[in-house]
């Protein structure tokens, strides 16, 4: 049986590509203030402000490409079960060839029901008023927001106690919960840190290897490190 490999992946993999995070510029993302575009109150307080920023952002997913990164770790797949939990609500990791994407936050190229949170729709184009559900509800980005809670978070925290190896990839651990997934991690679970600045981690009961590269050469070192173990 192939040994599984869990991946925590954060907006550092896709800035390789050319996706920004608001991370990058003082709370700014995409020279908005993350208050006015991404929480239930931006929502309510300004709609036609977030369903442009969200057409934006659809927009600028088509222009990029999955990088070095994403591709290694579908290409893992061949030699680990490889399971994909990722906070970036673009497309990328799929797009790479990965099998098994969770999204933590949500995801790009979907909307919801404004009213039904199972209401769940496929959607590549611009997301416009008078989009409604079955029940005339207007349809909103299938994005978490901040303030808002995580659906998939209890299916990350299982799938993260079954790992043999664990690695985090491109991600502050600043956002919770999803930060506080590598707690959920088997004691004897080694554990991968990729990050050009990587931060102390805690508390952390595991073994730890930490890797200060940008998230593609950090995940070419990572292949070479667990290809090293299966022989």
């Amino acid at each position: 049986m192939k040994k599984k490999l869990v991946v925590l992946t954060g907006a550092g993999i896709s800035a390789e590509s050319g996706i920004k995070t608001f991370r990058d510029s003082d709370g700014l993302w995409e020279g908005h203030n993350v208050q006015d575009v991404a929480t239930p109150e931006g929502w309510r307080k300004n709609p036609a402000l977030v369903l442009d920023f969200y057409n934006q952002r659809r927009k600028q997913l088509k222009e990029v490409e999955p990088n070095l990164g994403h591709q290694i770790l579908a290409e893992l797949e061949n030699y680990f079960e490889v399971y994909i939990i990722t906070q970036n609500v673009d497309d990328l990791h799929e797009r790479a060839g990965s099998s098994n994407v969770l999204h933590l936050h949500g995801e790009l190229l979907k909307v919801r029901s404004s009213k039904n949170p199972n209401y769940i729709l496929d959607w590549s184009e611009d997301l416009n008023f008078g989009d409604f559900d079955e029940n005339n509800n207007q349809l909103r980005p299938h994005i978490v927001w901040f303030g808002e809670e995580v659906p998939a978070l209890d299916e990350a925290i299982t799938i993260t106690q079954s790992a043999d190896y664990f690695a985090v990839i491109g991600t502050s651990l600043q956002v919770y919960p999803a930060a506080g997934l590598i707690d959920y991690a088997q004691r004897e679970t080694p554990i991968f840190y990729i990050d050009p600045k990587p931060i102390k981690i805690p508390n952390l009961r595991n073994p730890l290897e930490v890797i200060p590269e940008v998230a593609s050469k950090g995940v070419a070192f990572l292949r070479e490190k667990l290809l090293g173990q299966l022989q």
